[in-house]
């Protein structure tokens, strides 16, 4: 009977899930973020003990963490050179000259990761078709490099024109380095991002040398605690696409970790969605530092190819890095457990982004915190019960939340503590709803049928009034809500995608090329997937990026996975402008349209999953207590009953207001709300029709 273990590190907690013969345990411990693998190895112990195992027993660990994207945000990387073509030094502080903000006139725009002194030209010159039109100049690559050794550089990235077509220059280029300077990590734009576009593939790759270093040597650190600890099951690595590989990938191509955990939870939400048979949801993870929506239709979250790192402009589309990765398209924002709470100039409650993290935490953490937090506001609106905050591991304080409260956004508006609460927790609650109302927008999709799955430390807290302000009014909280994300790991395939760029046209479809292009995509997945799927079945999905001739971005479209015929390729053209039509209502005739890239993904297959039959009506066990709270929709304070979750029976039915409690987390019914225990043990919530 194999025994796996998933580990989510995230800005507040790190959360722990094993799962056993259908017996899950979790649990949750305060991140380390001075050393990681500190909370790691601390949360390790505890959920085995709680499971009553031995560190041996386990068959499979799987990990997801911030850690890179942190690297990126704070600028706390490897010291990163950069190799590129001549003429072609600025192109990461040239970007695309857009502007994020039109009307700002002292806009500020991200700074490249590697400083100009850094970024040195070598003489080579491919055409887009990689015909070498100037060899690569080696004897000035040799300079260059002998340059960088005295700067003290701790990484190197090499990006050469049209090398996404031919690789060459840049693999001798890599030999060279390699054969001078052993030991420096080097990452290759035609590895790590062979796509064209300069500016996001040189960024990409150059964010990948960046965190390569650190995040090589904390995968090593975690491997070797974990060893000596006992723990000698293969480790994987959850990928911001969703899909699980090896710790020798992961530390290859850091980069694809930056969403690792967020992927995990839309993992969670698309599986929980198959057990119920809902096939349109919102995916809702809320945890201690940030918030994430996610749209999930046919039990498959939105996937993408573009993702950006350390905005600027905080939220603002356009304002950070640019990273070609494929990622699990959501919207992530400051809005946690642990998001302060603030009065601008202007008098008004602002919440977030900042986050009090782990380290100090909110006030009531009573670890050194005196900015007013979420968790603060929960706190002196009653929707906690102090001494059994985090299954009681870390009681909290609420004269200290008062304090912060009253200090910081009651004492500048005149409000006492609990309406500086009231305050702040609609303001976080509007500021989510609002960012699922733009991704919902922007996605060309609406709420309409939709169920929103609530999950994380403070998704069930504040999911019902999200829910209220975007028109949904049907919530799910799975068991295990508190740690979704680390359970959504467990549920993740075996998986690794490769994109090429080979420009098309369907006036001119070349489909010798695009057929052998495919066909070594296909191998080179299905050998990253075959290291850690162990034998199990495959699958393999196929996609082009297209758009119509003259236009900027494109439109995936999928593609059989197999061989192309030339009946084909009128299908795919009218799949491509029937996907158009429900972007933008119409396509449009008479135009060509152009291929740019291609991508192929291996993957292990997902178990078939028979949706839960329905079970009877079972009477309610009495509330363990009663908490007075402050509703945040009419302010009013009344008593609410708590339920235990645990004895809650499949079937059981309780009219809210009410909370249900449980060790991670607890979910809010609110006023004109029901909740219902199904046969999986998830609470139901449905809003009673006005």
């Amino acid at each position: 009977m194999t025994a796996r273990l998933a580990v989510d590190i995230g800005g507040t907690f790190t959360d722990l899930a094993i799962e056993k013969g259908g017996q899950r345990w979790t649990a949750k411990v305060l991140t380390t973020p001075s050393a990681p693998e500190k909370g790691v190895l601390e949360g390790v112990a505890q959920v085995l003990a709680k499971a009553g195992m031995a560190p041996g027993e386990l068959s499979l660990l799987i990990h997801g963490t911030t850690l890179a994207t942190n690297a990126i945000i704070e600028r706390k990387g490897a010291r990163t050179a950069l190799l590129t073509t001549e003429g072609f030094r600025d192109v990461l502080a040239l970007a695309n000259e857009a502007r994020y903000d039109q009307y700002d006139l002292n806009i500020e725009l991200p700074q490249p990761l590697v400083r100009r002194r850094w970024r040195l030209p070598v003489p080579e010159r491919l055409d887009n078709t990689g015909k070498v039109l100037l060899p690569l100049d080696e004897a000035a690559l040799r300079q260059q490099v002998e340059f960088l050794k005295g700067e003290g550089i701790e990484s190197l990235a090499i990006g050469f024109l049209h090398a996404f077509v031919n690789p060459a220059h840049e693999r001798r280029a890599a030999e060279i380095v390699r054969e001078m300077w052993p030991g420096l990590p080097i990452s290759l734009s035609s590895e790590v991002s062979p796509e064209m576009r300069e500016w996001e593939r040189f960024s990409t790759t150059v964010a990948n040398a960046y965190v390569q270093p650190l995040m090589a040597t904390y995968l090593g650190r975690l491997e070797a605690g974990l060893r000596a600890a006992g723990v000698a099951c293969p480790l994987f690595l959850m990928l911001s696409g969703g899909g699980l590989t090896t710790i020798e990938t992961a530390s290859r191509f850091p980069i694809r970790l930056v969403e690792s955990g967020p992927a995990g939870g839309a993992i969670f939400s698309a599986f929980v969605a198959r057990q119920r048979g809902f096939d349109k949801v919102l995916s809702f993870d809320m945890g201690g530092t940030t918030a994430k929506v996610c749209l999930i239709d046919g039990f498959r979250p939105q996937a993408s190819r573009t993702f950006e790192v350390a905005r600027v402009g905080r939220f603002k589309k356009g304002s950070g890095l640019p990273l070609r990765i494929p990622v699990i398209e959501m919207v992530e924002i400051g809005a946690g457990g642990g998001s302060i709470a603030q009065v601008d100039g202007m008098g008004r409650i602002q919440v977030g982004p900042e986050s009090a993290g782990a380290d100090p935490g909110p006030a009531c953490y009573g670890r050194g915190g005196t900015h007013p937090a979420v968790t603060d506001a929960n706190l002196v609106l009653g929707r906690y019960e102090p001494s059994l905050f985090a299954g009681g591991s870390l009681p909290l304080k609420p004269d200290l939340a008062r304090e912060a409260l009253v200090a910081h956004v009651g004492g500048r508006l005149g409000l006492s503590a609990e309406m500086a609460g009231l305050g702040v927790v609609e303001m976080v609650d509007e500021n989510m709803a609002n960012a699922a109302r733009v991704h919902a927008i922007e996605s060309g999709k609406s709420y309409e049928g939709r169920i929103v799955i609530a999950f994380g430390g403070g998704g069930p807290v504040h999911g019902y009034r999200v829910c209220e302000k975007i028109g949904v009014k049907r919530m799910l909280v799975p068991s295990g809500a508190g740690v979704g994300s680390a359970i959504g790991f467990l549920r993740a395939p075996v998986a690794y995608e490769v994109v090429r760029s080979l420009y098309q046209r369907f006036g001119s479809f070349d489909l010798a090329a695009v057929n052998a292009l495919l066909a070594s995509m296909s191998a080179e997945a299905t050998q990253v997937v075959s290291e850690g799927a162990f034998g199990a079945p495959v699958e393999e999905t196929r996609i082009a990026y297209m758009r119509y001739v003259g236009q900027g971005h494109e439109i995936p479209v999928p593609l059989p996975p197999r061989a192309l015929t030339a009946a084909d390729v009128a299908g795919i053209r009218a799949l491509y402008d029937a996907e158009y039509a429900r972007f933008y209502d119409r396509p449009v005739p008479g135009s060509d349209v152009e291929i740019l890239s291609f991508a192929v993904t291996v993957r292990t297959v997902e178990a078939h999953v028979e949706p839960v039959a329905p079970v009877a009506d079972a009477p309610a066990p009495k509330p363990v207590r009663v908490q007075m709270v402050r509703d945040t929709a009419t302010g009013e304070v009344g008593e609410w009953p708590v339920y235990d979750r645990a004895h809650l029976p499949p079937g059981a039915t309780i009219p809210g207001p009410a909370i249900v409690a449980e060790a991670e987390t607890s979910t809010l019914v609110g006023p004109g709300w029901t909740c219902r225990m199904d046969g999986l043990g998830y609470l139901d919530l449905t809003q009673e029709a006005a």
